[in-house]
């Protein structure tokens, strides 16, 4: 395989991977909140996606909106009821607290629809630029991500929803004498974590099988994008996702594609030690 292709094959991986880890990325930076609910938040969407298909025969690109919502309303609820309670607490409560969550969900999933593998199949083929080959479904995830990922950027920087979201991450206790509602904006925030991570499951379902088993892995990867871009933003999560899918593109075509998530943990952890914000962080928010 030619240089330029792995450099297109980790561009396009980099996307979905952005996409996947922005809303953990919004909420560890705004909350302080480790979600570990966030991998099993991705396979529930992508299950939603896949029954609606398969029973329903409603494509993907439709079901998109409805089940980014859904999994907003999700969101926004627990945390509301359930998080805000202990979100001034030590980060270890608040981990301990997603992580029993997780629990319940990822058991509640694997009860109720099986660990079998799922996938939506929609048979777009490949085109061909150049003698660079992309697979339609992946090029297509890949716009889907980017658009995500672009719109939640807008959100932040244009809406006023956003700017009260990033006063509330700079300093909660002034945003409250602002008038800023931080528990409102805490659920908010919450919920777009949980809006994105379910509108990535529709992404992922159209481009690999949907199982609970990968629920902990797309939990890791997000951690690892996280410290490579820089916690809290989007541009970190953006620059995190194609560098890590970059560098899993070349390190499995180098190495064997089971050393790939191997060499992208072995580069989280040379950042954590030269460079703890990130490649794009702000000091101060590592």
């Amino acid at each position: 395989m030619g240089l330029l292709q792995t450099l297109v094959n980790g561009i396009v991986l980099g996307g979905l991977y952005s996409c996947l880890a922005v809303g953990f990325s919004l909420v560890w930076g705004v909350l302080n909140v480790v979600n570990m609910l966030h991998g099993s938040l991705i396979i529930l969407g992508g299950y939603i996606t896949y029954f609606a298909w398969h029973s329903y025969g409603i494509h993907p690109l439709f079901a998109l909106p409805a089940v980014a919502l859904l999994m907003y309303l999700l969101g926004y609820v627990t945390q509301l009821l359930m998080i805000n309670r202990v979100v001034s607490q030590p980060v270890l409560t608040t981990m301990t607290l997603t992580f029993g969550l997780d629990l319940i969900l990822y058991n509640f999933m694997t009860v109720y629809y099986s660990a079998t593998p799922r996938r939506i199949t929609l048979d777009l083929g490949a085109i061909d630029l150049g003698g660079i080959a992309i697979p339609v479904d992946r090029l297509l995830g890949m716009v889907l991500a980017f658009g995500l990922t672009g719109m939640l950027y807008l959100v932040m920087r244009r809406s006023r929803i956003g700017r009260a979201i990033v006063a509330v991450r700079m300093d909660s206790a002034a945003a409250a004498l602002m008038g800023i509602k931080v528990d409102r904006i805490y659920a908010i925030t919450f919920g777009i974590g949980a809006l994105m991570a379910g509108a990535t499951g529709v992404i992922f379902a159209m481009v690999y099988p949907v199982t609970t088993n990968l629920s902990a892995t797309y939990l890791g990867k997000a951690f690892v994008v996280c410290i490579i871009g820089g916690l809290g933003s989007v541009p970190g999560a953006l620059v995190g996702g194609i560098v890590l899918g970059v560098i899993e593109s070349f390190a499995g075509q180098a190495f064997g594609p089971q050393h790939a998530l191997t060499v992208g943990f072995l580069l989280m952890l040379v950042l954590l030690v030269v460079k703890p914000t990130g490649l794009v962080g702000i000091k101060g928010y590592e």
